[in-house]
């Protein structure tokens, strides 16, 4: 699974459903949308997450997703609001 296409449509999924719901998605939805398997969206997530220097981290041994720039899936003091709706939060 180091096919990079399938780490671009990963990355793009979940910032997809960042900038349309604020929330990231689970691997179990990330997977869902891939039309991968459970597993096959795991390894995909864990996989786009160990590149060296990217721009976000899961929560310590979890699959949650807590940063991926320039959001973060945890309320942080740096709150996005657009069109007056705060559903964002920022690194």
């Amino acid at each position: 699974m180091n096919d990079p296409s399938m780490l671009d449509k990963t990355f793009q999924v979940i910032m997809k459903r960042m900038v349309a719901t604020g929330q990231a998605p689970h691997y179990t939805e990330l997977a869902a949308e891939l039309g991968v398997s459970l597993e096959e969206g795991q390894k995909s997530l864990h996989q786009l997450f160990s590149i060296p220097g990217f721009p976000g981290w899961l929560f310590p041994n979890t699959d949650y997703i807590t940063s991926f720039a320039p959001f973060n899936n945890l309320p942080t003091q740096y709150r996005i609001t657009i069109e007056g709706k705060q559903k964002w939060f920022g690194q």
